[in-house]
């Protein structure tokens, strides 16, 4: 099985262009969402009054690092134990100094990998979370490229294909 790779958004192998990732604009727009001061329950349901806090600038929530901050689509499904998915876009932070089990973009081979990072006297392991997937094993005499540490994830669910009512065998009349 073939180790997944991160591909930058936009870049298109099939199209033969570059693996430059995509800069974040320095001055990207607000995104501001309204922010429910309501906690929402995972278990059982909780009712949600109209509690609503300050606006949530995703920019600001997610980038300290602006110029050095890039988003890449994830490939494979090597990270579902991380909590990250085909298709998910990971905000990568190149200033950040990578420590023993963050989740990092490292290049290997020529090509960029998502892994958590494992540090452990004197070897350096980059683990997949997905038992399907080998370790990486670097020793003192290979050299590991981190190209940045993952400090997000985002998914949007709207994009995937779900049935429709009528195959379903359900309709929805108001």
């Amino acid at each position: 099985m073939n180790s997944p790779v991160l591909r930058p958004i936009q870049a298109v192998f099939e199209l033969g262009l570059s693996q430059t990732p995509e800069r974040l604009a320095c001055e990207a727009p607000p995104a501001e969402l309204r922010l429910l001061v309501h906690g929402l329950s995972a278990g059982f349901p909780s009712p949600a009054g109209d509690y609503v806090e300050d606006a949530l600038d995703l920019n600001q929530y997610l980038i300290q690092n602006k110029p050095a901050t890039f988003l890449f689509t994830v490939r494979g499904d090597s990270m579902m134990g991380a909590s990250i998915a085909d298709g998910d876009k990971v905000v990568v932070d190149r200033a950040l100094k990578p420590k023993h089990q963050d989740i990092i973009v490292a290049v290997v081979n020529g090509d960029y990998t998502i892994k958590r990072l494992y540090k452990y006297r004197g070897t350096i392991e980059l683990r997949p979370e997905n038992p399907h997937y080998p370790a990486i094993t670097f020793t003192d005499d290979a050299e590991l490229q981190v190209w940045g540490v993952v400090i997000g994830v985002v998914r949007k669910y709207s994009n995937k294909k779900a049935p429709h009512a009528e195959q379903l065998g359900t309709s929805h009349s108001g």
